[in-house]
């Protein structure tokens, strides 16, 4: 068969011939690069710069699989998600609301009680505290409920023009802190919310909350400064998805004179 072009140098043409035989027996190129060369046998550099004397360097290397089963299966090697399929840890469970103290009242807070005498906030119809904590004011609410309970800020005892907070339980279980503006019998809700570090629960078909709310806020008309007195009307009903509706009582039992937040009653 023809040679290709390229040629390799040597002596004379029977020599060359039987050294070319040999070295084609032998399984070698004439024409390869020296063992000094890169990429050469034993010393040189192999695929991807590995020596190839290096073990396992002449070793095909894997092809990495892009397919999606693969990704699931190494992604599950790594422990990124648990067996159950849940890509990460769940939640720490919230902390449980903790219980109102009634042995604090008319010591460092001040409280009001409506029903059995000797009831608590557990066992009153309706039960509210309020206490300092430096510029705000905390409030405890608690009522025998499945809907809503509130307290109004009135300068009088009659209800209509009145700032109200409510904590509003809702179809999904959760016990929303909610603004409101007494427009006669009715509750208006106003965006603006004064109420922060809320919490609220529904347990024993009742709704109990706390949440703290500034003293001095600015001048306006459906919002009150608590550093004023005024009188306390406290109210609890039912609730048809998430909206008040009515209260329980049709003449509200309300605080027999203005409350002071700075005395504890």
């Amino acid at each position: 068969m023809a040679w290709p072009p390229r040629q390799c140098p040597g002596p004379r043409a029977p020599l060359f011939l039987l050294l070319l035989l040999l070295l084609l027996l032998a399984g070698l190129d004439p024409c390869s690069a020296s063992p000094a060369d890169d990429g050469a046998g034993p010393g040189g550099r192999g695929p991807r710069g590995r020596a190839r004397g290096d073990a396992g360097a002449d070793e095909a290397v894997p092809r990495h699989d892009s397919s999606y089963g693969t990704f699931a299966g190494e992604f599950y090697d790594l422990r990124y998600l648990s067996e159950e399929g849940y890509p990460f840890p769940t939640a720490p469970p919230v902390d449980p609301f903790a219980k109102i103290k009634v042995e604090d009242c008319g010591k460092t807070k001040g409280c009001f009680r409506y029903g059995k005498p000797g009831c608590n906030a557990e066992t009153c119809d309706y039960f509210l505290s309020y206490r300092m904590i430096g510029a705000d004011v905390e409030f405890e609410l608690s009522a025998d409920t499945d809907g809503w309970v509130a307290v109004g800020f009135s300068s009088d005892k009659k209800m209509g023009g009145d700032d109200v907070m409510a904590c509003v339980h809702d179809d999904n279980g959760r016990v929303r802190i909610q603004h409101f503006y007494n427009v006669g019998q009715w509750a208006k809700e106003i965006q603006r919310n004064p109420a922060r570090d809320e919490e609220g629960v529904f347990e024993n078909n009742r709704v109990t909350c706390r949440f703290k709310r500034p003293v001095n806020v600015p001048r306006d008309e459906t919002i009150v400064d608590l550093h004023l007195s005024w009188y306390y009307l406290f109210a609890w009903g039912p609730a048809i998805q998430g909206s008040i509706t009515r209260h329980d009582i049709d003449s509200p039992p309300a605080s027999e004179r203005v409350v002071s937040i700075y005395k504890f009653l």
